[in-house]
C-alpha cells in the first residue's frame, strides 16, 4: 500500500433535511482552503438554481480536500425522503459518515432512515451535533437521544455550529482518526463505481466514480461491464468542487471520468467501469430502484415531443431514481408516463424541464402503480387511470403499502394516531427516544399505510397538526388488496384526461367535491356558464358551475321602453348558449396543480 493511498479518506454527511449539511460543507471547504474566502458563497455545493432558491439538497455533490496531509473525499447528501436514492449511492462510495442532528429539533424520521442505510454498508458513524450557537439549543437531550440511538459514549458525540466555525476542525481531525483507510489492491485491474453522472453537450458523459482497485488514465480503453460497451477515456479529474483535471485516478480516490460516450444509455448509474483488456468482475451495484409515484408529462405544443424526450433522458443519466416510457393520450397527444419517487421529486422534475429546456408541459394527476387481477386469470400493472380495464373484467385489485415511521413530540402522538387512521393507517407500535431531560420527550410512531394516502396532502396535514415538529420516513413493503374506481373530471360537459384519478369506492363522492370545488377556484371564468363535474362511469358524483362572465349590454339604454332592454338581454343569452355548446375551456397549470393538492 502506496502512503499517498494510506492518507485518503472517504466520507459523506447524512442528516434529515434542513439540520445544515451543505452549511458544515462549506466550513469544510473554507477552512481546508479548498474554496478562497472571494469564492466562498453559501451552500457552494448546491450547484443548481432550485437548489440555491429552495435551500434544499437534490443532487449529491462529491468535493476533494486537503487536510493536515490527508485527501478527504467529501460527498454532501440530500435529505428528504423523496432523494434517498442520492443518498444509498453516496454511502457506496464511501466508507465513513457524519450523522448531523440538529441541536433544536433533535433526532428526526429522516435522521433514523438514513442512519440505517449507512449501517446497512457497515460505514464508521461519527455522532455530530449542529447549530449548538442557537438559543433553543437542547445539547444534553440531543446527546442522550443519539446515545440511545447508537449505543455511543458522550464524548463521542462532536458539538459544532456549522454557521460560526466553532467544533469543525475537530471534525475534520476525527474524520482522519476513525475513517477508515479504503481497501487497496494495486496488482488488481481497474474497478470503478459509477455513483453519478451527466451529460456535457461537448465532452459527452461524464461518470463519477470511486476508484475500487486499480487506476486509470487519459488514453485508456475502458469497459462497461452492464452495458457491454467500450470507449477511450478522454479526461480524469477530481472535484474542487469544479471539475479539476489530473493525470490519473489512483485505487481508493473519489473522481470523473469522461467516457467518450455519445450515447447516454451506455453509461449507466450503478456500472462498473474495467479496462478492456484486463476485464474484471462487477462491482456489487445498487439495488434497481421502484418508482413509488407515476404521473403523464405531456407538452402543451405538439412538435417539442422530441426535445422533452431529450431532456428526460439527460436527467436521467444525472438522476437515477427517474424512470419513463412513452404514452399516447387521446387528448394530450404523445407524452411519457414518468416514474418518481414522491411529489417533492416529480415538482423538481417538472421544473427542471421547464427551466433547463424552455418546454411548457401539461403533468397529470399523480397515481400509484396497481396489480389488476383480470377475470381471464391475467395480472397487470396499471400506472395510470386510463389504464384501468373496464369494472366487469376485474377480479380484485391490489395497492402498494408502505412503513412509515413518524418522530413526533409526545403532546402530538394523538393528532398524529387521528390523521394516520383517517388515512386507513394500520398501527404497529410505539417507540421512545431516550433522553433525560422529561420534558420534549419524542415518540416514534410505526405505522403501514396505502401508499396513495401519502402522496397527495399527508406531509403538509402531518406539519400543520404538530406545529410543524414532525418528521416522516417511509419504504414500501408489499401489495394489498384495495378497492378502488376510476374517477372521471368533466368540464364544460368535456372530460378532461388528465384530471382522471384513481379513488377508493367509499371515499369517490368526497374527493368528487374537494376536486370540482378547487377547480371553481382555480378555473378563470369564461363568456359563457362552465359546468364542472365529477363522474364514475355514467353516474355524476359532484358538480359546481362556474358562472359566466357578463357585459353590461344596456349601459347604452338611457330611457325608451323595457322591452328594448329585454331584447338586449335575450340577445345576449342567445349568444352565451351558443359559444357554451361550441366554447372549449383551456386548463392552466395552475388548476392542475390545485387539483394535486386539492
Amino acid at each position: 500500500m502506496s502512503d499517498t493511498n494510506a492518507k485518503i479518506r472517504n466520507f459523506c454527511i447524512i442528516a434529515h433535511i434542513d439540520h445544515g449539511k451543505s452549511t458544515l460543507a462549506d466550513r469544510f471547504l473554507e477552512l481546508t482552503g479548498t474554496i478562497s474566502k472571494r469564492d466562498m458563497k453559501k451552500q457552494v455545493l448546491d450547484q443548481m438554481d432550485i437548489e440555491q432558491e429552495r435551500g434544499i439538497t437534490i443532487k449529491l455533490a462529491p468535493a476533494k480536500m486537503e487536510w493536515k496531509g490527508y485527501e478527504l473525499n467529501l460527498i454532501d447528501t440530500p435529505g428528504h425522503v423523496d432523494f434517498n436514492y442520492e443518498v444509498s449511492r453516496s454511502l457506496a462510495a464511501v466508507e465513513g459518515a457524519l450523522l448531523l442532528v440538529d441541536a433544536t429539533q433533535g433526532v428526526q424520521a429522516q435522521t433514523i432512515g438514513n442512519l440505517y442505510l449507512a449501517l446497512e454498508q457497515n460505514l464508521e458513524i461519527i455522532p455530530v451535533i449542529n447549530k449548538i450557537d442557537l438559543p433553543a439549543a437542547r445539547v444534553e437531550e440531543v446527546c442522550q437521544e443519539i446515545m440511545g440511538l447508537i449505543g455511543c459514549k458522550k464524548e463521542n458525540i462532536y458539538l459544532t455550529s456549522a454557521k460560526t466555525g466553532e467544533g469543525v476542525e475537530k471534525i475534520l481531525d476525527a474524520v482522519i482518526e476513525k475513517v477508515p483507510v479504503p481497501k487497496i489492491d494495486t496488482d488488481k485491474p481497474l474497478r470503478a463505481l459509477i455513483f453519478d453522472s451527466k451529460y456535457d453537450d461537448y465532452k459527452g458523459v461524464i461518470a463519477y466514480v470511486r476508484i475500487v482497485d486499480g487506476n486509470v488514465k487519459p488514453g485508456d480503453k475502458i469497459f462497461m461491464i452492464g452495458t457491454e460497451s467500450d470507449s477511450e477515456v478522454l479526461e480524469v479529474g477530481c472535484f474542487k468542487p469544479q471539475m479539476l483535471k489530473q493525470d490519473s485516478l489512483e485505487t481508493g480516490s473519489i473522481g470523473y471520468i469522461i467516457t467518450g460516450f455519445k450515447d447516454i444509455d451506455k453509461c449507466r448509474v450503478g456500472d462498473t467501469i474495467t479496462l478492456k483488456e484486463k476485464k474484471a468482475e462487477a462491482l456489487p451495484g445498487y439495488k434497481e430502484v421502484k418508482p413509488m409515484v407515476f404521473a403523464g408529462i405531456f407538452t402543451k405544443e405538439g412538435d417539442d415531443y422530441n426535445r422533452l424526450r431529450e431532456g428526460l433522458l439527460k436527467l436521467k443519466l444525472n438522476d437515477a431514481a427517474l424512470a419513463f416510457e412513452p404514452e399516447q393520450s387521446l387528448a394530450l397527444g404523445f407524452g411519457f408516463r414518468v416514474g418518481l419517487l414522491g411529489l417533492l421529486h416529480l415538482e423538481i422534475v417538472q421544473e427542471r424541464l421547464k427551466r433547463e429546456y424552455g418546454l411548457n408541459l401539461i403533468v397529470t394527476v399523480p397515481s400509484v402503480a396497481y396489480k389488476v387481477f383480470k377475470t381471464d386469470g391475467s395480472e397487470i400493472i396499471i400506472k395510470s387511470p386510463q389504464e384501468l380495464p373496464e369494472p366487469n373484467y376485474i377480479e380484485s385489485i391490489e395497492e402498494p403499502w408502505v412503513r412509515v415511521d413518524i418522530v413526533s413530540p409526545e403532546e402530538y402522538i394523538g393528532n398524529v394516531m387521528q390523521l394516520v387512521q383517517d388515512k386507513r393507517g394500520i398501527y404497529k407500535n410505539t417507540e421512545y427516544l431516550i433522553s433525560e431531560g422529561k420534558e420534549n420527550k419524542r415518540a416514534i410512531l410505526h405505522y403501514d399505510l396505502p401508499l396513495s394516502a401519502i402522496l397527495v396532502d399527508f406531509y403538509d396535514k402531518l406539519k400543520g397538526i404538530t406545529s410543524g415538529y414532525a418528521s416522516l420516513n417511509y419504504e414500501f413493503i408489499d401489495y394489498r388488496p384495495a378497492r378502488v374506481v376510476r374517477m372521471d373530471i368533466l368540464v364544460a360537459q368535456e372530460p378532461v384526461e388528465a384530471l382522471s384519478t384513481i379513488v377508493y369506492k367509499d371515499n369517490a363522492q368526497y374527493v368528487g367535491r374537494k376536486i370540482v370545488k378547487s377547480l371553481k377556484n382555480t378555473l378563470p371564468k369564461q363568456m359563457f356558464e362552465v359546468k364542472l363535474q365529477a363522474a364514475i362511469g355514467g353516474k355524476i358524483i359532484a358538480s359546481e358551475k362556474i358562472s359566466a362572465l357578463r357585459k353590461d349590454v344596456t349601459a347604452k339604454l338611457y330611457g325608451g321602453d323595457v322591452t328594448r332592454k329585454r331584447k338586449l338581454l335575450e340577445k345576449q343569452k342567445k349568444g352565451k348558449r351558443k359559444m357554451a355548446s361550441m366554447g372549449k375551456v383551456d386548463i392552466p397549470p395552475e388548476a392542475f396543480l390545485a387539483v394535486l393538492r386539492r
